[in-house]
């Protein structure tokens, strides 16, 4: 999977946005927030093509985090793009 042409990442306070830069992207029912460690992923994957075990070793090697939790971080950061619609298979 990638992340979508069109998307960018934004600060906002202490977290980070993401806005769509044409009108095919943006929906204005939800603001989509990311927190440090999600935008540390978004910024590590922009441009590529990239999977679960991707992901689940970013965290692994940036946070030392253990096996399960990387794993199941990873499916979860996932999921939650997919369903904001901001990555394609």
């Amino acid at each position: 999977m990638k992340i979508k042409e069109g998307f960018r990442m934004r600060p906002l306070g202490d977290g980070f946005i993401v806005t769509g830069e044409g009108l095919a992207q943006v929906n204005f029912n939800k603001m989509i927030s990311m927190n440090s460690t999600a935008a540390f992923l978004w910024e590590s994957l922009q441009g590529k093509e990239f999977g679960q075990k991707d992901v689940k070793q970013l965290l692994l090697d940036e946070y030392g985090i253990d096996e399960a939790t990387a794993e199941r971080d990873s499916a979860a950061i996932l999921l939650k793009w997919k369903e904001a619609e901001l990555v394609e298979e």
